[in-house]
């Protein structure tokens, strides 16, 4: 059975339990939870738990009340019980939003009948998860979308800036921890010699090579999980980046990110003391984070996604954005289509940038590309995938390797400027014509519509513009000579 199938046969069941009162957010927290005991007899950590918790005992039992006690003993009491940090995390504050105990045993049967491997008996269990995750952010009532970045786009930005072994990532606003783990699958996927590492390269991958921090707890819970089902022991933080604690988040070669959208409440602007322009915006506030928590060493980069706002505001808005096109080396900006979040009408961008090794000057222009105007409107019927990115990826990468531009973007740049522009989507803005707009980003958009089809007239339109200068000047002519004679 392939790992949608799965997925599909899992979420399905969360119809069968609405007359237990029981909402899809809390379906999936409830999944977690049984899914982990799965996870721990599967992979084989199931040491951790005590043997009268274990998934075994739960499949044999054939009382009903008494599994389902059990179970909510079990979430109670595990915490204290266990050895195991991650389950400490992941069971913190637990509790089952079931309140029959047929249901219970209902997903427990059916979890434990499904084939979690394909035929080339390759783990699909954190395909699933993912799976899971995306139907849960889909659901509008369940308010996940907040913290779901559609899978093509992180896949784009994790192929654009080619992690290598032995880099250290972060994510700041980690939601379920969907960009580190699209990180990790980019090095064994690209990395021929990746299984090859000796013992201490290996643990540096599994349990430090990537981390986040993430403030909402559900969504904490399900990070911690999506990493395990993974293969990954990241540290994921519950926590605020914006306080003093992500004073200590810095030193990393590189940086993924899709800040929450909004404003402190009420206006509250950030509790740590280290921003050079603190403000109530927290994209603002979160793209400040980002690019002084790179190394200063001219490699270190990052590609976050910002709404619109980040590009115009102006007071802090413009300082933040000054202060980001001297301390690193914006080369990029993707102005995403609408309709690919799940808060409808959000209009986004990516940011790409590469920290310098001085604190200033380090922007000398930088690459629009237009993905928003007039292009395919985004839903069920046309959905969004990898295809979408593929002239910006050529735009992008000019021919060369993600590899290649992780570490010499400058040199490329000048390649890149020495050819012409052929995709009327990409546009270059020097540094000095960004200055003379008030250091606002908010260019690189092509013509509607519209104005393009008059473009496309070409040489008739400036013929036109000419013959009305030409009887313009000959009727002042006209006007003047009349006047002349009286």
């Amino acid at each position: 059975m392939s790992a949608d199938e799965i997925a599909n046969k899992l979420w399905n069941l969360c119809n069968v339990l609405r007359d237990d009162g029981v909402t899809y957010h809390e379906y999936l927290n409830e999944l977690t939870f049984i899914l982990f005991l799965k996870l721990s007899e599967v992979k084989g950590f199931d040491e951790h738990i005590p043997e009268r918790y274990r998934w075994a005992s739960f499949v044999k039992e054939t009382d009903n009340n008494e599994a389902f006690q059990r179970y909510r003993s079990f979430l109670a009491e595990i915490s204290n019980e266990t050895t195991s940090a991650s389950i400490k995390e992941i069971y913190a504050n637990a509790s089952t939003s079931l309140s029959k105990p047929v249901n219970f045993n209902t997903l427990v049967q059916a979890i434990d009948k499904l084939d979690w491997y394909e035929e080339s008996d390759r783990d699909v269990m954190g395909d699933i998860y993912e799976s899971l995750l995306e139907k849960n952010a889909g659901e509008k009532k369940s308010g996940a979308g907040q913290y779901f970045t559609p899978r093509p786009l992180i896949n784009v930005m994790v192929e654009l800036l080619a992690p290598q072994v032995g880099e250290r990532w972060n994510d700041p606003a980690a939601g379920t921890f969907g960009f580190m783990i699209a990180a990790d699958e980019y090095l064994r996927d690209k990395n021929d010699d990746y299984f090859e590492l000796d013992d201490k390269q290996r643990k540096f991958q599994v349990e430090k090579a990537f981390s986040g921090v993430e403030l909402v707890g559900d969504a904490h819970r399900l990070a911690l999980m999506n990493a395990r089902l993974h293969g990954m022991e990241s540290e994921i933080i519950r926590g605020d980046t914006l306080t003093e604690m992500g004073k200590n988040l810095n030193g990393y070669d590189g940086v993924l990110a899709n800040p929450p959208f909004g404003t402190k409440k009420g206006g509250e602007r950030p509790t740590r003391d280290d921003f050079t322009y603190p403000t109530s915006n927290k994209q603002l506030n979160f793209l400040q984070h980002i690019y002084r928590s790179l190394k200063k060493d001219g490699k270190a980069r990052a590609a976050v996604v910002l709404p619109d706002n980040v590009l115009f505001e102006d007071g802090d808005g413009q300082k933040i954005r000054r202060d980001l096109m001297d301390k690193c080396n914006l080369h990029t900006i993707l102005r995403l289509p609408t309709g690919i979040f799940y808060a409808a009408g959000v209009k986004t961008n990516v940011l790409f940038f590469t920290r310098g090794t001085s604190e200033t000057k380090n922007t000398k222009g930088i690459w629009f590309y237009d993905m928003r105007t007039n292009a395919p409107k985004y839903g069920k019927r046309t959905p969004f995938t990898r295809t979408a990115f593929g002239e910006f990826i050529t735009a992008y990468t000019g021919g060369i390797t993600a590899d290649k531009l992780a570490t010499d973007y400058d040199g490329i740049v000048e390649d890149r400027l020495r050819e012409k522009l052929k995709d009327p989507r990409l546009s270059y803005i020097t540094r000095e014509v960004i200055a003379s707009k008030n250091d606002s980003l908010d260019l690189g958009l092509i013509a509607d519509d519209s104005i393009s089809k008059a473009e496309d007239l070409g040489e008739p339109i400036d013929i036109a513009k000419e013959a009305l200068t030409e009887l313009s000047t000959i009727t002042k002519q006209l006007e003047a000579m009349i006047k002349e004679l009286g």
